[in-house]
C-alpha cells in the first residue's frame, strides 16, 4: 500500500483526538489528568497530559499502517479498488492505441477523417484524466476514513502510554526534517512499535496472514494513495494536427 492520506489530515485528526481525550480524561482514572476544555479556547491545552520529563517520538503514519487493523482494512480497500484500476488501465490503453493510430496513419487520412480521429483522441484523453482524478480522490477519501477511525482510537493509547512511561512530550516523525519538526532522534526514544503492540492488544484484530511491509520510523513513510495501478493517464501532449 502506498500513500493513503494527507499529512495535513493526520495532523488535524491527531489534534482533534487529543482534544477529545483532554475533555474526557479527567473522568477516567486510567488516563493522565488533563485540563478541561473551555469554549473560548481555539486549541486544546494538553500541557498537563504528560507530566514526565522524557521526550519520545512516534511515526503516526507507520503506526496506523502497521497495526493489524490498518493492514487488514487497507488491504481490503486495495482489493475493492482493483476493478476501477482495471477499468482505468483499459481506457488508458484505448487512448494510447488511438494516438498510435493517429501517428502512424494520420498523414494517409483525408482532412475529415484525420480531424475526427484527433477529436476522438482529445475527448477520450480528457475523459480519462477526469476519471483518474475522480478515482484518486475516491481512494484517498476512503483511506482517510480508515486512518481517521484508527487514529481516533490510537490517540488515547499514546497519551496513556506517555503518562505511564514518564514522557512529557511525544513528537511525530511521519514527516522527515526539514518538512517535519524532528531533525534527528535515536531509536531508543521511538515508541511506534510499543504503541502498535498496545493497539493490537486492545483492538483484538488478528495479525494478517501476509504482513504488509512498512518503512522504518522517520524514513518518511506514508500511507497516502498514489493513483490506482495502471491508471496513469495518457500523455497530455496534444496530438499532431
Amino acid at each position: 500500500m502506498t500513500r493513503t492520506f494527507t499529512r495535513f489530515l493526520l495532523a488535524t485528526v491527531f489534534v482533534f483526538s487529543v482534544t477529545a481525550l483532554a475533555q474526557t480524561a479527567s473522568a477516567d482514572p486510567a488516563l493522565p489528568a488533563a485540563p478541561s476544555a473551555t469554549p473560548a479556547a481555539t486549541t486544546p491545552d494538553t500541557t498537563q497530559v504528560g507530566t514526565g520529563s522524557k521526550i519520545g517520538t512516534i511515526n503516526i503514519e507507520q503506526a496506523i499502517f502497521a497495526s493489524n487493523e490498518g493492514q487488514r482494512d487497507f488491504e481490503a480497500l486495495s482489493k475493492k479498488l482493483e476493478p476501477k484500476q482495471t477499468d482505468l488501465k483499459s481506457k488508458n490503453d484505448e487512448v494510447e492505441s488511438l494516438k498510435k493510430q493517429l501517428t502512424t496513419q494520420g498523414d494517409k487520412l483525408n482532412d475529415d477523417s484525420r480531424g475526427a480521429l484527433v477529436k476522438q483522441v482529445e475527448e477520450k484523453q480528457k475523459k480519462l484524466e477526469r476519471d483518474v482524478q475522480d478515482a484518486r480522490d475516491d481512494a484517498q477519501t476512503q483511506q482517510n476514513e480508515i486512518a481517521q477511525r484508527i487514529l481516533q482510537k490510537m490517540a488515547p493509547i499514546i497519551v496513556k502510554y506517555a503518562g505511564e512511561k514518564g514522557f512529557g512530550l511525544i513528537m511525530d516523525t511521519s514527516n522527515p526534517w526539514p518538512q517535519g519538526p524532528v531533525l534527528w532522534a535515536g531509536p531508543s526514544v521511538d515508541i511506534t512499535k510499543a504503541i502498535v503492540d498496545a493497539y493490537n492488544a486492545q483492538s483484538g484484530v488478528a495479525a494478517p496472514a501476509r504482513p504488509v511491509t512498512t518503512r522504518p520510523a522517520g524514513a518518511g513513510a506514508s500511507t497516502r494513495p498514489a493513483a490506482p495501478a495502471g491508471a496513469k493517464p495518457a500523455s497530455t501532449t496534444a496530438p499532431p494536427k
